[in-house]
């Protein structure tokens, strides 16, 4: 097969490296994309493994699936039934910097979204003569039409395609790309939606452009791998950064300032800076005329997080996760900064246990619980190549209904620290939860990625905090999130032509990619300061954030405060 069917073929498998791996590259069998320098994509065909495992796929290289991050609900209500509420954006002062003398509107700039796609019919993204606000819109799903360049699958649609198609009778018969889910056309809208007629809505960056990339599902046997739920969307992290290399590309050509919306997460990593996806989201952040904004996610209530500390004489520490019935499988990961090692032990809810599993470099072992009829993978990994940590990965497959152990064993500690996580709740089969769980270090990847701006989010309508929003801060005591911005009943438009509201910290994420066009327009296209940076956007915003009574600032709930565009001005003058 050629390398455009590799890609897409289920019975190849994805690989994510760096140019070591170049004797991969003269087998017939395998094809690769690049992303900028440092970065390969290996497609690996008929290597005849029917279960990847992480000790022939090193966890590293192999892609981490990315959910929504979306609690509530994205049906659709009656047009009018959710009055337009500006409360979001006056909160935030960006209503404030739209308005004479500033006239903040992210006009010149383009907002970026690598999402379920877009919407490109609805109202919110056109201009008042009818034409359309978007540049560009690569599909992955679509293979019948032209990939963008230097990429061998998906479909790319220009500007003057898609006018052509508004144009038309029949819009999808030349632009089929569609948005399914409503998630990318409620977060475009809410960054940067045009006003209304009526003006009962607008966006925060309302005469900015606008590129989606909508993601390819993850393919199936990753999916199986992570146990994911059938029918939940999940995306794969090279899918993203190829995206993210393609709205790069796209903004050189085009010489303009780009935002960049990433509202995805998964729990899985170390919860540092490390890692493929938050790596190359540093090197983007790094380079002229580029921000990248995350979203915390809602897992600070998912009860997924278990930090544990062995000190003094304790021999052992147990992290107890209780399992519903009917779940198919799930992981976990248990991280330890370098130089800490633990061994390990497993216990089954009717107390059949294995003998304990000590250290060795790269092990991979398999166990069978013969009462529970529940298979249990276990692999070590020491100083990874991501992070110089140990990394235990578990595997349970068809766990028995009750309460598991893992009993944890210091074998060389100096602070005992050890944390454990579960995955993504929306990726999770099954509500399956530590008994003794910790809200803090709940930031989703890749917002834990030192150099992005790092949104949480709470309720603007009585300044409390959003009581799901990911907690910091980093594995490393990093200071994240930077800040939060309002994630709850946020209003922004459905896939009907109708208006919906939404909560979750991904809306956060769009109001504050909106707030930074904001900012790139009169630095940069007004040229206030044209070599403002993405680390000097995210300064301004910390210096401008509102900070409610009665906390100590910065802290893990809150950063540094809530968002306030108007106050980041305010805070230039002084």
């Amino acid at each position: 097969m050629d390398c455009k069917e590799m890609i897409l073929s289920e019975d190849t498998y994805d690989i994510i490296t760096d140019f070591s791996a170049s004797e991969f590259l003269g087998d017939d069998n395998n094809c690769y994309e690049r992303i900028g320098e440092d970065f390969l994509i290996l497609y690996l065909g008929n290597l005849g493994i029917r279960n990847p495992k992480i000790d022939f796929f090193p966890y590293h290289n192999m892609p981490k699936l990315y959910g929504l991050m979306q609690l509530s609900p994205s049906g659709e209500t009656p047009p009018g039934a959710a009055p337009f509420d500006p409360a979001s954006l006056i909160a935030s002062g960006i209503t404030q910097v739209q308005r004479p003398p500033l006239s903040l509107t992210g006009r010149g700039v383009i907002l970026c979204f690598i999402d379920t796609g877009i919407d490109y019919t609805n109202p919110a993204f056109r201009y008042s003569d009818g034409s359309s606000r978007i540049v560009r819109i690569w599909d992955q799903t679509i293979q019948d039409g032209t990939p963008p360049v230097g990429i061998l699958y998906g479909a790319d649609y220009t500007r003057e395609q898609i006018n052509a198609a508004l144009l038309s009778e029949n819009p999808y018969d030349l632009v089929p790309s569609r948005d399914m889910n409503g998630h990318g056309t409620f977060l475009a809208g809410v960054a940067c939606g045009s006003e209304s007629e009526n003006g009962d809505f607008i966006g925060a960056a309302p005469q900015s452009e606008i590129i989606m990339v909508k993601l390819k599902e993850a393919k199936q046997y990753l999916r199986d791998f992570f146990f994911v739920k059938d029918g939940v969307p999940a995306y794969q992290e090279n899918d993203i950064m190829m995206a993210v290399s393609y709205l790069n590309g796209v903004a050189n050509i085009l010489n303009r300032p780009l935002v960049i919306c990433v509202a995805l997460g998964n729990s899985a990593g170390s919860h540092a800076s490390e890692g493929f996806l938050p790596s190359y989201l540093n090197y983007i952040c790094g380079r002229r005329k580029r921000v990248v904004v995350t979203a915390t996610g809602n897992e600070a209530n998912a009860r997924h997080h278990f930090q544990g500390r062995i000190i003094g004489e304790m021999e052992h520490e147990d992290a107890e996760i209780t399992v519903e019935e009917n779940t198919k499988g799930f992981f976990v990961e248990l991280w330890a900064s370098a130089p800490e090692l633990y061994a390990v032990t497993i216990i089954s809810p009717s107390g059949e246990q294995i003998p304990r599993i000590l250290v060795r470099r790269g092990a991979s072992e398999q166990f069978n619980f013969i009462f529970e009829g529940t298979t249990i993978t276990v692999d070590y990994r020491i100083d990874t190549k991501e992070t110089a940590s140990q990394l235990i990965f578990f595997r349970f497959i068809r766990p028995t209904p009750g309460l598991w152990t893992i009993r944890i064993f210091p074998q060389l500690t100096v602070t005992g620290n050890y944390h454990l996580w579960l995955p993504l709740r929306e990726l999770t089969d099954g509500n399956n939860f530590f008994l003794r769980s910790n809200p803090e270090i709940t930031l989703t990847s890749p917002s834990a990625a030192r150099q992005v701006i790092t949104v949480g989010g709470y309720q603007a309508s009585n300044t409390s905090i959003y009581a799901d929003s990911g907690r910091g801060y980093t594995i490393t005591g990093e200071i994240k999130p930077d800040f939060v911005a309002p994630a709850v009943d946020v209003y922004g438009p459905g896939l009907l032509g109708n208006f919906i509201t939404f909560t979750g910290t991904s809306a956060a994420a769009a109001i504050t990619a909106g707030a930074c066009a904001q900012i790139m327009q009169w630095a940069i296209v007004d040229q206030n300061n044209t070599v403002m940076s993405n680390t000097s956007i995210k300064n301004m915003l910390i210096r401008g954030t509102a900070k409610p009574e009665n906390r100590t600032y910065p802290n893990r709930e809150w950063g540094y405060g809530t968002l306030d565009v108007f106050g980041a001005f305010q805070n230039l003058r002084l």
